[in-house]
């Protein structure tokens, strides 16, 4: 197989038939050979074939479809000839920008990105001129679809990219929707880079005697890739992150944090330290991010401080480590934090933060890229000071050689005339300066190094305590400290899935679908749990986000007692009870006190003599006035109505308006 592999590749793009234009722009790029899964996909795709393609991200997908589908390109024409469906915006913009690359000789093509959280009118006014690919997500397609705007009619290929994302995201309903209105002889495409059962029954559904290509990998991430892990133990992560980043080499960086409220903090706070930082979340608009990713590119910011899905899609050459600050939820996220760096062969770090707690979740990690990933020491305060000395002489010697020194010789020259200092005294003097105040060198008093905590106990069966020695509860983990229950104004009545819910709020929120906790649907309204520091922002967005049909109005749970429901009048009426019945129901559970000789029970009370005095309470009512005798038709006189308030009379004529109808 292997064999079979190389002999494709030694044929190079030549041989799998594309134009002139596309093996030009190719060579242009520094592409040689094809990889394994475009020298197996080119030649189905170009023969017009359906096809289901299975291999990892970083394997060289994107020019696999593209190329074909820029190879069976007709004339222009007003309607798409290929669309792209993504699951994330980072993504679209992508291969977007893959497939202008790729045309670039191929005159008078256009390709539009479409996707959430850009204006309509840049998006309108593309579709009105033409584009031949349109890429995009699945749900500003769908919009697009609906409105109108984006006709499909004349289209030739769909290609599905991530498929197992989009799923993962809760994006699958959306996809089923554009499948059911392609054309019956577009060509389809799906790439995953697994093959979940609700995967393969799409393929089984909408594709048409699909070709099945499988790339298997050795192992789910590159191997360029050196992969560290840090035990948190003694130091502050902020502190362990700010030694890494003082004695680490690196160009640039994305450090991985799971909230938006955690990336803007610890933006914030590297900035504060010195290092050029900055957050990028699902809050920052998408010009906004665009730019940061430019400045990243150019080199004008260093370090960015993102969240899973805002950092999605990123492939920037400068990225030489990833520092995942805070454990990912699952093994998936990941293999797609470290696959920022690494790519297309070039080496790249990535440095994992581990919890005690966590340990079990750094050995999935191990399972499932199939590499072991090994123990790392935080720099000591030695090798920072070390560091930080060996920079400040670097700085001294370029400004030896590259700044005008004479005005700064005459006043030091005045200084020590003045003082009579040492020149190195002086010098020492200006460098402190130079710092503002601030400490050069780190304190040598630190944690222990080698603090080791308690080892994991597999099955530690003693004694059990007595209750009073237990804790009342277990702690709550710290995923679920960090959600709170919030309700919607959709439910089952309205025709919505937990899908859709999912879905609707990962995509407008930029939320990882891991952050949105359960869903409980209920028959007028759902209840989600989500992250408690959502931004006031993010909820008047999503309150305006529809699911099926109905505006979500999300706002925080009450609590059962606040869920709309029919109450019972009986458990609600303020109406005085029947007189001559006892109730005793909650006046015998009520305390004894002291004062008070202790109540009878109904056997004392009738085997009790007649003529025993029974204790009167100090507090005893007065007498109820006595029975007026009754009219001369021989009826009782009606009894006075209990006090009402005005809402409980209004209520009340309600109630005996609707009996009379």
């Amino acid at each position: 197989m292997a064999e079979q592999d190389r002999m494709e590749q030694d044929v190079g793009f030549v041989g799998l038939g594309l134009p002139e234009g596309l093996l030009k722009a190719v060579g242009e790029l520094g592409y040689e050979a094809p990889s394994p899964i475009q020298s197996k996909t080119i030649p189905v795709l170009m023969d017009g074939r359906d096809l289901v393609g299975q291999a990892q991200t970083g394997t060289g997908k994107t020019a696999a479809f593209a190329l074909p589908v820029l190879a069976r390109l007709g004339q222009a024409k007003s309607k798409p000839a290929a669309l792209v469906l993504a699951p994330t915006r980072e993504l679209a913009i992508q291969v977007a920008e893959a497939f202008h690359r790729y045309a670039a000789h191929l005159p008078g093509f256009h390709v539009l990105p479409i996707y959430g959280g850009q204006a309509y009118g840049p998006q309108l006014a593309g579709l009105r001129r033409g584009a031949d690919v349109v890429v995009g997500t699945p749900g500003r397609v769908i919009d697009h679809i609906n409105k109108g705007t984006l006709d499909l009619s004349g289209l030739g290929t769909l290609v599905l990219d991530e498929a197992d994302e989009m799923l993962r995201m809760g994006f699958i309903d959306d996809v089923e929707q554009v499948l059911s209105r392609i054309p019956d002889s577009c060509q389809i495409a799906l790439f995953s880079a697994t093959m979940p059962q609700p995967i393969r029954r799409i393929a089984q559904r909408y594709l048409k005697n699909a070709e099945e290509v499988t790339i298997e990998a050795k192992t789910s991430t590159a191997a360029s890739i050196r992969q560290r892990y840090w035990l948190v133990s003694g130091l502050h992560k902020l502190d362990a992150l700010t030694r890494i980043l003082e004695v680490e080499p690196f160009e640039g960086m994305i450090v991985f944090a799971r909230t938006r409220v955690a990336t803007e903090e610890l933006a914030s706070r590297l900035n504060a330290r010195g290092f050029s930082a900055a957050a990028l979340n699902g809050d920052v608009p998408q010009n906004q991010r665009e730019q940061l990713v430019d400045k990243l590119r150019k080199g004008e910011i260093d370090i960015l401080v993102a969240t899973d899905v805002a950092a999605r899609g990123l492939d920037v050459e400068r990225i030489s480590h990833v520092v995942n600050y805070d454990i990912p939820y699952d093994t998936e996220a990941y293999v797609h934090r470290i696959g920022r760096t690494g790519r297309a062969g070039r080496a790249g770090e990535a440095i994992l933060f581990v919890a005690p707690r966590e340990r079990g979740m750094l050995r999935a990690i191990e399972r499932a890229t199939r590499q072991p990933i090994e123990a790392m020491g935080v720099p000591s305060v030695a090798d920072v000071n070390e560091q930080r000395i060996a920079r400040f002489k670097a700085a001294v010697a370029n400004a030896l050689e590259t700044e005008e020194l004479d005005l700064y010789r005459e006043v030091a020259q005045a200084c020590q005339a003045e003082t009579g200092a040492e020149m190195v005294d002086i010098a020492a003097a200006l460098a402190r300066l130079m710092r503002g105040g601030d400490d050069f060198l780190l304190s040598e008093r630190e944690p222990p190094a080698n603090f080791a905590p308690r080892p994991e106990r597999k099955h530690e069966k003693q004694r059990r305590p007595d209750r009073s020695e237990r804790p009342s509860r277990p702690r709550r983990s710290e995923d679920d400290q960090d959600k709170a229950t919030f309700r919607i104004d959709v439910g089952r009545s309205h025709g919505v899935a937990p899908g859709n819910i999912v879905g609707a709020i990962a995509n407008e929120a930029n939320l990882d679908a891991n952050q949105i906790g359960r869903v409980r649907i209920q028959e007028n309204f759902s209840l989600v749990d989500l992250p408690a520091n959502l931004d006031t922002a993010v909820f008047r967005h999503l309150a305006r986000v529809r699911v099926g049909g109905r505006p979500l109005k999300i706002k925080p749970d009450k609590g059962p007692g606040h869920h709309p429901k029919t109450t019972d009048r009986s458990q609600t009426s303020d109406r005085p009870a029947p007189r001559g019945r006892r109730h005793t129901d909650s006046k015998d559970r009520r305390p004894s006190h002291p004062d008070k000789p202790p109540r009878r029970t109904r056997q004392e009370s009738s085997s009790a003599p007649e003529d025993r005095e029974r204790p009167k309470p100090k507090d005893k009512r007065p007498p109820r006035k006595a029975r007026k005798p009754e009219n001369q038709s021989g009826e009782a006189p009606p009894r006075k109505r209990p006090f009402q308030t005005r809402a409980q009379k209004k209520a009340g004529h309600r109630v005996r308006k609707v009996i009379k109808k």
